[in-house]
This record gives structure tokens, sequence and C-alpha cells, in this order.
């Protein structure tokens, strides 16, 4: 069959380097965590705070988003693992029906966003000792900008696939065996940051609306999860999922996140912050 708007996707699992398989997924993740760390120290001198605090910071971030995704995955879309499997939950295997290696796999993005408000909250009351609101209109710049690499990892793992476009057009992934096209959502969705971080990044750099509490993480919160849910009517339902609702289980968690984006921004306008 002939495809004349579409790509066959095919590639290695990873950077072979002889004594050691450095994993794309793996890699996108170090990226991100990398460029979210030059972000803040950026952000943090520009606002005057103290480098040593963005080393806490980082592993704040580190151990929320692995963490929270995790159990969020797991809550969301595999709750049985909680009573079948409990080791897999949080380790790199699997023990039912047998042992077997199976790396870290099941990320949810909506259990990592709740984990990082929490550690954010932990972080502004132990460390920063500022309104949680301010670190985070701060964090979700690094965030999103994040966010772009994992749904590039998720491409490059032929994972969170999109449905079949019946045409011409789309993504043949190799790796899953098939031969017809499909939605790259994870491009749409890895497009769709790309344009939430250009806003935020945009609106903390060029205007005042950073001095008021709550504005740019509400402007987030709405933009990035209005893209998820768009780009959800082109996914592949995902483990536990059920396919015959109207919304799949991603949009229906998102729609709490866009509503408290939407009062936080209105809120903001009496929540001006200045030292």
């Amino acid at each position: 069959m002939t495809h004349f708007l579409s790509f066959t996707w095919d590639p290695s699992s990873g950077i072979d380097l002889g004594f050691f398989l450095v994993r794309y997924y793996s890699l996108m993740f170090v990226i991100a965590f990398v460029l979210g760390w030059f972000i803040m120290k950026k952000i943090f001198k520009f606002e005057g705070e103290h480098e040593s605090k963005l080393d806490s910071l980082f592993i704040y971030m580190v151990v929320a988003t692995l963490l929270g995704a995790r159990l969020g995955h797991v809550l969301f879309y595999q709750t049985e693992l909680l009573w079948q499997d409990p080791l897999a939950v949080f380790l790199p295997f699997e023990t039912q029906p047998e042992f077997r290696f199976t790396g870290f796999q099941g990320l949810a993005s909506h259990g990592a966003a709740i984990s990082i408000i929490i550690a954010m909250f932990i972080y502004s009351k132990k460390v920063l000792k500022k309104p949680v609101l301010w670190i985070l209109d701060r964090i979700i710049i690094a965030v999103t900008c994040g966010g772009i690499f994992i749904r590039l990892g998720n491409f490059i793992n032929s994972e969170i696939i999109g449905k079949p476009t019946g045409t011409d057009y789309g993504v043949i992934f190799k790796q899953l065996g098939e031969d017809f096209a499909r939605h790259p959502t994870q491009l749409y969705e890895a497009g769709g940051y790309l344009l939430v971080f250009l806003i935020v990044w945009y609106i903390y750099w060029k205007t005042e609306k950073r001095h008021y509490l709550g504005y740019i993480f509400g402007v987030f919160l709405v933009l990035l999860w209005l893209v998820r849910f768009i780009v959800e009517f082109w996914k592949e339902a995902q483990v536990g999922e059920r396919g015959d609702w109207i919304l799949n289980t991603g949009q229906w968690l998102s729609i709490p996140f866009i509503l408290f984006g939407i009062y936080l921004i209105f809120s903001s306008k009496n929540k001006k912050y200045s030292v």
C-alpha cells in the first residue's frame, strides 16, 4: 500500500554506547529537567532569589513529577495493579503472572500536575517563604517546556498513539506491527505545549502580570489542559478506559484544571504581590 502523505516510524530503542543503552525516552526526561533547571535559574536571578534554593526545588520537582505521574496512571487508568501486583506500581518490573523487567511504564500528566502543586506548596512553606502561587506562576514555564520533550519521548517510543486516520495522512508506527497510518497525537500535543510555553514565557518577561498571584498559573492551566482536551479526540483509549463514553478519562480529568485556571485568572486582579 502506498502512503503519499504518511511516513513510517521505526526508531531504535536508544543510543548504544557499547556498555550502556541510553534510551531515548529517558534522555527526553533528562533534557526536560535540565532545561527546567536553567529556566528557573534565569528566573531566580531576575527575581533576586538565592541560587541555593534551586537545588531543593530540583529535588522537589523530580520526585513530585515521577511519583505523581506513576501513581496518577495507576489510580486513573490501571487501578487493578494496587491489588494484583502492588510492587509494579513503583518498581520497574512486574511479578504477575511472572517476573519480568518492564522499565518505568505508564505515567499520567494529571497525576504529575496534582503532585507538583502539592510539592510546591510544601516547598514554598519550608524553603522559599513565599506564597505558593508565586512559585507556581514561575515553575509552570519550566514544566511546559519539559512537557514538549516528554511528548517527543512518547512519539519516539510509539506510545500514547492516535487513532487510525483512515487516509494516506499520518504516521505508520512500525514497532506496533502495523501498515496503516495513525494520527501522531504525541506531536500534536508537543506542538500545542510549545505554543503554551511561548505564551507564558512572553507574559512573564514582557508584561506586569507576573506581579499578580495566580495569573500566569491560571493561563497555563487553561491553555495546557485545553490542548490536552482537544488532542484527546484523536487519541486511542488508554489502558482501563472505556471507549463508549462521549469524553474519555483524560478529558474528564482536564475539565477541573481548566475551570480552576479560569478562577485564578479572574481572582488574580485582587492579588498583586510585591516584596
